[in-house]
């Protein structure tokens, strides 16, 4: 019997896989809670202030350091969604498999992107 390793045609090993995905879950989850921090950090000394940052023309505003903060948030968030899709590919037996064509996604662009739903020929099609 052959492993993954051994085999180029066989699915690759699952462990090492769900290692490494639930090593970038717990980043994009710290990175994700630590933002929230942030924006609530940002909410709290506007609440505390009565500066009108609107016109002071050598800063950010306000409300534009948030804007930045949530998008970045808004960023981890989808990204620990994407990690909980490959998890569930995993799962399915279908992570590594393109979504494009059902060719087996190649080793080195899983291990660059994890997350990757596609080949890189599928994906360069899109682009």
């Amino acid at each position: 019997m052959t492993t993954p390793s051994e085999d180029p045609g066989h699915p690759l090993d699952p462990r090492p896989a769900r290692e490494r995905l639930l090593a970038v879950r717990a980043e994009a989850s710290e990175r994700l809670r630590a933002l929230r921090a942030d924006v609530a950090g940002i909410v709290e000394a506007s609440r505390d202030s009565n500066a009108d940052d609107e016109h002071d023309p050598d800063g950010a505003t306000i409300a534009f350091e948030r804007a930045q903060v949530d998008a970045l948030a808004r960023d981890a968030a989808a990204r620990v969604e994407e990690v909980d899709a490959a998890l569930a590919r995993l799962d399915a037996g279908t992570y590594g498999v393109c979504a494009g064509c059902g060719q087996q996604i190649a080793a080195g662009r899983l291990e660059a992107r994890p997350t990757a739903r596609t080949c890189v020929a599928c994906a360069a099609a899109v682009h």
